[in-house]
């Protein structure tokens, strides 16, 4: 997949198109569904599967004072989108200025000079141009004007990627990263580079690494304690995750710590990927470091557990 930052570095490119449009946050079920649709039309065509995306999300810079949290850093979006066999991921820079386009300025300039779509495969209820003022009827009618075919994707599956983005987040606001993770079909990830903490972890025989995200547009999921996995330094490694303030050793401020097993390595630094596979329990807080200690110790037992079944 070659991902393109700009719709206008796109007009280089000597193919023709086949192209869905949206913010496919989270990559789920329900997208996926789409995207095959995609690259199934493409191999059948000879056309090259297009994904056109927008960063920020419009509701950023729209609705700036909507505190949106997002399923996928736009890195992580494009890992995902890369393992679907796409062609081309187009993230084009979203501003007030580009939301001000008109409809036939988008199709005219956007689809059809820059991005040479032949086939446009979109939702029923898609909406686009200055104040989305647009539908899918004048789509066709613009696909009749200017040479493209355009395939409606029916409302049941639209309502399926509405339907599951919002369970998606409930899940995991709730920490259910089971049911969170059976609509992505892959595990839910934070991604983030590993700064020194205050250390306690150590003094306890728990080293953690503290994950620090710098998009604060990443929604993180409720506090406690999780079991964990990571690729690092080329192998798999399980381990257990607290997100929450620490409130045992008088924690003022929000952290993400790790504790990896059987990983010995220094992750300062670097930026490492952490996939949530269950949660475990609440944040609580005890009454004694020991206390702490030895509910640290029952925690990895039962990760151990969850891990070998």
């Amino acid at each position: 997949m070659e991902t393109i930052q700009n719709i206008s570095h796109f007009k280089e490119v000597p193919h023709q198109t086949v192209v869905t449009i949206g913010t496919f946050d989270g990559v789920h079920l329900g997208h996926r569904k789409i995207l095959e649709r995609i690259t199934n039309n493409a191999k059948n065509t000879g056309l090259k599967s297009t994904v056109l995306t927008f960063f920020p999300h419009p509701r950023m810079v729209l609705q700036k004072d909507v505190d949106i949290k997002l399923l996928n850093t736009l890195e992580e979006k494009k890992q995902i989108l890369e393992s679907l066999g796409l062609d081309y991921l187009i993230i084009h820079p979203f501003t007030k200025q580009f939301s001000r386009l008109s409809a036939i300025d988008f199709v005219r300039d956007i689809l059809v000079n820059n991005i040479k779509a032949k086939r446009i495969i979109i939702g029923y209820d898609h909406r686009f141009g200055r104040n989305r003022n647009a539908n899918i009827k004048d789509l066709i009618s613009f696909g009749n004007t200017f040479d493209f075919e355009v395939e409606e994707i029916p409302a049941q599956e639209i309502e399926d990627v509405s339907v599951s983005s919002t369970k998606i987040r409930r899940a995991l606001l709730d920490g259910d990263v089971e049911t969170a993770n059976s609509y992505l079909s892959y595990a839910y990830m934070l991604t983030g580079i590993v700064k020194k903490g205050r250390g306690l972890g150590r003094d306890f025989g728990f080293p953690t690494a503290n994950l620090h995200i710098p998009e604060e547009y990443k929604l993180i999921p409720k506090n406690g304690a999780y079991v964990v996995k990571s690729h690092l330094e080329g192998k798999d490694y399980f381990g257990m995750m607290n997100i929450g303030f620490n409130p045992t050793v008088d924690g003022s401020k929000k952290s993400i710590e790790v504790n990896f097993f059987e990983f010995h390595g220094n992750l300062y630094e670097k930026k490492i990927q952490v996939e949530l596979l269950h949660r475990i329990r609440d944040e609580h807080k005890f009454n004694s470091i020991e206390e702490l200690k030895e509910q640290l110790k029952k925690d990895k037992n039962h990760s151990l557990d969850l891990i070998s079944k």
